[in-house]
């Protein structure tokens, strides 16, 4: 009878313990855009790192506006009063070194760094200016261009979730 009576109590426990638990979880985004803002202009993003991949600046840029008019409400523009002006350069893509099997390379490190500048013509104190960068490793048997033929899609679309979530997140 008292294994009942404990195993009921052990049960009544659990259910309340679960019943009234509760776990808050979120992100603390910048809620919606605000209703005035209709348009957004995003200039072409010069590549003025030491080196230069030719597909970058044109890929980012239009993967970007493409990001833009599918996830937001906004209008894009190419005028100069558009609501949300968007522009920066391409500050860095370089290779590095990050590891060493014996004596040779066993991995390397390619960066690619964006400077952003967001200008909000209808807000002037929402605007701002950041650096925003990725890594992407890959092996050191390859050349550069062996690499960037698999890794710059993956570059494009990181750099782009990033440049987005900078501008329409606050996290």
């Amino acid at each position: 009878m008292i294994k009942k009576i404990n195993r009921f109590s052990i049960a009544i426990l659990f259910i309340a313990i679960f019943n009234f638990a509760t776990c808050k979880y979120g992100f603390k985004d910048v809620g919606q855009i605000p209703p005035e803002v209709k348009t957004f202009r995003v200039q072409y993003f010069e590549n003025r790192a030491q080196y230069v991949n030719t597909q970058l600046s044109p890929q980012l840029s239009q993967k970007l506006q493409q990001k833009i008019i599918n996830t937001t409400r906004l209008r894009q523009t190419n005028e100069e009063d558009a609501h949300y002006d968007i522009s920066g350069y391409i500050s860095q893509y370089s290779v590095s070194t990050i590891s060493i099997a014996g004596a040779t390379a066993s991995g390397n490190r390619l960066t690619a760094a964006v400077h952003l500048v967001f200008k909000n013509t209808l807000d002037a104190t929402k605007n701002f200016e950041a650096d925003l960068s990725r890594n992407f490793d890959f092996e050191a048997s390859k050349s550069l261009t062996e690499a960037e033929a698999t890794l710059t899609t993956k570059i494009i679309e990181s750099l782009t979730d990033e440049i987005f979530n900078k501008i329409f997140s606050n996290w």
